[in-house]
């Protein structure tokens, strides 16, 4: 069995979803995580907001122009008399829900409750299409298997076990829809895997199935060697580790979901990565064992502030760093980088929610600089210690831009250097042509 993810953009239509339910339509039996349509959840939050504000003529009035909009997506979608009443039925009762909410009392439970009705409609929407155009489909709830333990992390027994039982009550049904990105709780209230978290489905489904290959389809053809966005002739690699891939998806490329990765490797099913636009286009996959190459793509991360304490109490001084950390794990905010030297330690994070009272703890040690406006460029690949050249590689290409940290070793699979945002594009654009170019 195969498990497919399409994201927003790829059901972000009638005609998108038309296209997908042809791409799905093959005969083989499969797991189907879909987003919900492109702009909805954005729109969710803001009714949420307002929510919150009590203030529920504004509420009311995105309520009613994200319904109007559906509206529009059951007329375009549905030829038939009996579909389009569904539409409208299933429209009408998942707003008259929303609106239900505007109350003098909205929690935090209501809102990602709001939230995840946005998985549901495209789901019901999916499969009334799918069955509307004589494809055998069968809808399932995420809600009915999906949760998460009191440390938000996946509950892989239940998932297993209930998951298990919504495809047994399926019967034959080869084509299974179901959502990503919501799920429950320890508590059973709904709640989600954050966002980007149907990616994070798929991979979790995908594991407990024991499924042949998960299949991301988004709107690019697959990951490429760079940010296509800022440095041109990127390409798409046709192969990444599962290191490799959760490297760069961490330090930004924005693709695949940084915690996607982890369930298919630990459970080692290979992740493709497809574009809908351009189905035949190879794309990427990811799996265990690739050909060793030393550099294989680059990728950035924005929002990083650099903090360095400096203290000369450090100096040959035990429990030192574990003060520090401790700081960091009280206010629940990685670090990505860290660097060290005798009477200091220099670390970034890209969480500044806490950043003032981290900062005020962190002067009981030494003086303190925080300074944000930085991003990290993650140069990734096979890059053991018995590896040469790639050091002076990467330092040489990037000779004439200032770098505030560098860091190697925690990991085989990359090197992050530290520099000021204003220098993002030319140390992109300057590490594609020095190593790519050369390549070529």
């Amino acid at each position: 069995m195969q498990v497919m993810k399409f994201g927003g953009t790829s059901v972000g239509s009638p005609e998108r979803i038309r296209e997908v339910a042809r791409l799905i339509d093959d005969g083989k039996p499969k797991i189907v995580v879909l987003s919900a349509m492109s702009g909805t959840t954005n729109a969710l939050v803001e009714i949420a907001n307002y929510l919150y504000k009590k203030n529920f003529d504004g509420a009311n009035e995105k309520i009613s122009q994200l319904e109007q909009k559906y509206f529009g997506v059951v007329d375009e979608l549905f030829t038939t008399q009996k579909y389009k009443e569904l539409g409208i039925e299933l429209i009408n009762s998942h707003f008259s829900h929303i609106r239900s909410f505007a109350r003098d009392m909205f929690t935090m439970f209501e809102e990602k409750e709001i939230l995840a009705q946005g998985e549901l409609i495209s789901t019901a929407l999916m499969n009334y299409h799918l069955q509307e155009t004589g494809r055998q489909s069968h809808l399932i709830s995420a809600l009915n298997f999906m949760r998460i333990d009191k440390s938000g992390e996946p509950d892989d027994y239940y998932i297993r076990e209930n998951l298990q039982r919504e495809l047994k009550q399926c019967g034959d049904y080869y084509l299974i829809i179901t959502q990503g990105f919501i799920c429950r709780n320890a508590m059973g209230n709904i709640d989600n895997l954050q966002r980007g978290g149907s990616d994070y489905s798929a991979s979790i489904i995908g594991a407990a199935v024991n499924a042949e290959e998960i299949i991301i389809w988004t709107d690019i053809d697959g990951m490429h060697t760079n940010d296509p966005r800022i440095v041109e002739h990127t390409h798409s690699i046709p192969e990444l580790s599962f290191d490799e891939a959760a490297e760069l998806a961490y330090f930004g490329a924005k693709i695949l979901h940084p915690t996607c990765v982890m369930p298919a490797k630990l459970a080692n099913i290979p992740v493709r990565i497809k574009n809908t636009m351009e189905p035949s286009a190879q794309g990427t996959i990811i799996k265990k064992d690739v050909p060793k190459v030393p550099i294989r793509a680059i990728a950035a991360k924005d929002g990083i502030t650099a903090i360095k304490i400096k203290s000369d109490r450090m100096l040959m001084a035990h429990g030192f760093l574990r003060k520090v950390f401790e700081i960091f794990e009280t206010y629940e905010t990685s670090i990505d980088m860290i660097t060290t030297s005798e009477v200091g330690v220099s670390v970034t994070i890209d969480n500044t929610k806490n950043l003032e009272p981290i900062v005020n703890e962190l002067h009981k040690y030494g003086t303190v600089e925080a300074e944000g406006d930085y991003v990290i460029i993650c140069v990734v690949g096979d890059l053991h210690s018995n590896s040469k050249g790639f050091g002076g590689t990467i330092l040489s290409a990037l000779n004439d831009i200032p770098i505030r940290m560098i860091s190697y070793g925690g990991s085989n699979f990359n090197v992050s250097v530290l520099v000021k945002s204003e220098y993002k594009s030319q140390a992109l654009n300057c590490l594609s042509h020095s190593i790519f170019t050369d390549e070529k």
